[in-house]
């Protein structure tokens, strides 16, 4: 026994099992209560099941044989005969690419992120893992998570500090060349701040996160890593420069030479000072000269098209900051200051990262191809001289990483039909033409099969929540399983319009209660813990829990995070999004619909306004913007719920054949997968990343940079 649970921890150690179910269901199968109550981590599954159970449990469910299995398959996977990076990527081999982000979404137990952005993040490195590309990720340990969200008995949402035990976490101290723990110090005001870095593999990637519990940090300072995005604006900055400051120089610790530093959006931008100090001091650069090199060897990518997005941080706060980066560039602390002002000679000005990481990178890029059209736009004054379309700011579209959103019972039918190597070419149309041939009734019942079991978790959701709130149980069962289910989940805030469809509550009614064709809605998503508005709209959301018209036919889930969007992804019908265009940047959960057979229905914005075809998914809306944006919320309010009334329900309830199949709802769904997964999941989105970004910020550029 002791020998498999040695080769059970050695199975845990690495993050790859958060994208294979069948690791996961070894550890699901010893104990299912425990599993669920461990956030579902292997780790905490082994550390807290008792020796006996582990005993009389391994031999009832045949655990060896499955860990031999897969720890076989792990280490195949770990020392591949040949990738497509090493295909492809060959000049990334040895000086990787960093990629720097300020959260990343691996799995719900590693609570490191607060939405898409880390998703996101996650994402890129599974897929750049399974691509074989050279990459290093870089942020920080937070070490009292994000927050978990509840609602009182109000509906409003509280936010709660849910402290991980870094016990359950594959975490390993990471060592230099002399195998000696590396820490790092960063300067701030009046004091020098310590981080140690903690490593953990996601495949094949190495992901570092720096993290200052040590011993010679002040307690605030201990604070500067414990929780995502938590603070004043003097936290933030803190944090910011721990990240890009602490981060390019725990890379040098650990002797990793990178060749690019890819920005996942602005809070990391200090990097690229610390990056041109260090060529100064010890190569014995010119002040511009390592600027210049600095920003031909930089990939930017900017996530937020509101303006009011971006950190801004005041001229005081920020000077207060940057004085030690500017003395180590050789360089005024006007001059430093300049690189983050919209104006640089406007003394007075806020501070901005993002205008930093815009000015310090020859590559930046939008997150689709709508985003890029709006980056360009926001960001033409940076660049005088140039005419909008000229702004050197690209677009890589997002995708999502296949193997850890998609349903099991999905992908056995993608390898029954796609063939059981389909994963290795997820990018190629003619993979995903094949699904044409699925028989309708095998795609739906499989469908069925999803949605069945998500109803069955939202439901017991709800019902955890209104024992805890007080409420008496729903009686009969809300959402009726034969009904058409739609879903929506995303962070709540005022341009995403969750509350769209209440702008007229008895047109709302005949929708969903329609006695022949009815209509289930379930609502999820999270407001940041300082926003009162976003809270106020999840109260407004929520608030029809009590009204009796729609308590059987719409439910709000709390705590949005991973696992709650894995289960609604995978048996949702069909997805809404309905935000104000063009303020999505891109919008994935939609891609992780598709692939498990949902349709989409959108605004022609993000990354629906390239991928609607008329025939793979539903838009609301021409796309047109009217100058007033109320009068363009009602008309997008108008048009949704037509389209929901003409077009989607009934596609979805007629033209039924003789077993009860919509045969037309399903065509559309052989559409979607057939013209959408092959565009936009993390592969693509990762190789464009390597080919038209990564390789060529590798080589140099010579480029004229903005002025300062």
């Amino acid at each position: 026994m002791d020998m498999l649970v040695k080769k059970m921890q050695k199975l845990t150690q690495n993050l790859w099992w958060t994208w294979k179910p069948e690791v996961r269901t070894i550890f699901r199968d010893l104990d299912l209560e425990l599993y669920q109550r461990a956030h579902q981590n292997p780790m905490s599954v082994l550390r807290q099941i008792s020796p006996e159970e582990l005993e009389n449990r391994a031999t009832e469910v045949d655990v060896p044989a499955r860990v031999d299995r897969a720890l076989r398959q792990l280490q195949e996977y770990l020392l591949p005969v040949t990738t497509w990076g090493l295909t492809h990527a060959g000049a990334l081999g040895s000086r990787p690419v960093a990629y720097f982000c300020m959260e990343f979404g691996i799995h719900e137990s590693l609570p490191i992120y607060s939405g898409g952005l880390g998703i996101l993040a996650g994402d890129h490195l599974k897929a750049a893992s399974d691509l074989g590309v050279p990459l290093v990720g870089v942020g920080l340990l937070y070490h009292e998570g994000y927050t978990s969200q509840v609602l009182d008995k109000a509906l409003w949402q509280q936010d709660v500090v849910e402290p991980f035990d870094i016990q359950d976490l594959p975490l390993t101290r990471a060592v230099d060349r002399h195998g000696e723990p590396v820490q790092v110090a960063v300067e701030l005001p009046g004091r020098l701040v310590y981080a140690s870095v903690l490593q953990v593999m996601v495949g094949r990637i190495r992901l570092i996160l720096l993290d200052t519990r040590v011993k010679q940090n002040d307690p605030k300072d201990v604070a500067l890593t414990a929780r995502l995005y938590g603070g004043d604006q003097r936290m933030r900055i803190e944090q910011e420069l721990l990240l890009g400051v602490g981060g390019a120089r725990a890379l040098r610790a650990l002797g990793i030479n990178a060749s690019v530093f890819h920005l996942n959006e602005g809070h990391s931008a200090f990097a690229l000072l610390e990056r041109a100090r260090y060529r100064i001091q010890e190569d014995g650069m010119e002040p511009h000269k390592a600027l210049q090199e600095v920003a031909s060897a930089t990939v930017f990518t900017t996530h937020t098209p509101v303006d009011a997005g971006h950190d801004r941080f005041p001229a005081d706060l920020a000077a207060e900051h940057l004085r030690p980066l500017a003395e180590g560039l050789k360089l005024s602390l006007d001059e430093v200051m300049g690189l983050g002002r919209v104006n640089p000679h406007d003394h007075g000005s806020y501070f901005l990262p993002t205008v930093l990481a815009l000015k310090l990178s020859r590559r930046a890029n939008g997150v689709s191809a709508l985003h890029g059209v709006v980056s360009r736009k926001m960001w033409n004054h940076l660049y005088p001289g140039l005419q909008e379309e000229a702004v050197p700011i690209g677009h890589v579209t997002n995708g999502v990483h296949l193997p850890t959103w998609l349903a099991t019972e999905m992908n056995h039918l993608y390898e029954s039909h796609l063939g059981v190597d389909y994963q290795s070419s997820l990018t190629r149309p003619a993979t995903w033409g094949r699904i044409t041939s699925v028989s309708s009734a095998e795609i739906w019942e499989t469908k069925q099969v999803l949605k069945a079991r998500t109803i069955r978790f939202i439901r017991g959701r709800s019902a955890e929540m209104r024992e805890r709130l007080g409420l008496p149980p729903i009686e009969p069962a809300p959402l009726d399983p034969e009904a058409l289910t739609i879903g929506f989940a995303r962070r709540f805030v005022p341009y995403k319009r969750p509350d769209l469809l209440y702008t007229d509550l008895d047109r709302l009614d005949r929708l969903v209660n329609n006695p022949e064709r009815p209509v289930n809605l379930v609502f999820s998503g999270r407001a940041h813990p300082a926003d009162s508005t976003g809270k106020g709209l999840i109260q407004k959301v929520a608030g029809l829990l009590e009204d009796p018209r729609f308590r059987h036919r719409i439910l709000f889930i709390e705590n949005y995070n991973i696992r709650v969007g894995r289960m609604l992804y995978q048996g949702i019908d069909a997805w809404l999004n309905n935000p104000q265009r063009p303020l999505e940047a891109c919008g994935t959960s939609g891609m992780k619909v598709v692939l498990n057979g949902g349709l989409h229905i959108s605004v022609r914005d993000g990354w629906w306004a390239e991928a609607y075809d008329g025939n793979n998914g539903f838009a609301i809306g021409t796309g047109e913007i009217h100058a007033d944006q109320a009068i363009q919320d009602k008309r997008d309010a108008e048009d949704l719920f037509r389209l929901l009334e003409d077009e989607v329900v009934p596609l979805y309830y007629d033209n039924r054949n003789s077993t009860g199949i919509p045969r037309c709802w399903v065509e559309r769904m052989k559409n979607s997968i057939r013209t959408l997964a092959w565009r936009f999941n993390a592969d693509r989105m990762v190789q464009d990343y390597v080919e038209n970004l990564y390789l060529p910020a590798a080589i140099g550029s010579s480029c004229q940079m903005p002025p300062p």
